[in-house]
């Protein structure tokens, strides 16, 4: 019972002070202890207080925010590329558009002629009457 309590508090106080950042030593201890190697744990260890160093923060948290920043560069690509499809199509069917506004031209065109030929006719008339 007595080594309960003495685990327990242990254990308290590794999680509840923050005395010891438990990411920072739980990597290494779980590389030493599955591979054998505690050079390699050793290594790691000391990239990751190097890297804290120069950086400021955690090679976990450094590595979390830059692939959050490349999801929102990606974002912003992929609502840049929705965007310029978008304008293509709706050049697209402008273009289409012109390429059958000849027809409604010469639609307009007849309709326009045929005016001037009804009002010739009507002034030719009224010459005719006066």
């Amino acid at each position: 019972m007595k080594l309960l309590k003495l685990c327990l508090f242990f254990t308290s106080f590794l999680f509840l002070t923050g005395f010891v950042h438990l990411s920072a030593v739980l990597g290494p201890a779980i590389t030493a202890a599955t591979s054998g190697n505690l050079a390699k744990a050793t290594a790691q260890l000391v990239f990751d207080n190097e890297f804290k160093k120069k950086t400021g923060k955690s090679s976990l948290s450094y590595i979390t925010e830059e692939v959050s920043k490349n999801n929102k560069e990606n974002q912003i690509n992929e609502d840049f590329k929705n965007l310029i499809e978008k304008r293509v199509k709706t050049v697209h069917q402008k273009l289409v558009d012109q390429n059958n506004e000849p027809k409604i031209i010469k639609d307009f065109k007849l309709l326009v002629e045929k005016r001037v030929k009804f009002t010739h006719k009507k002034l030719i008339q009224q010459k005719i009457n006066q």
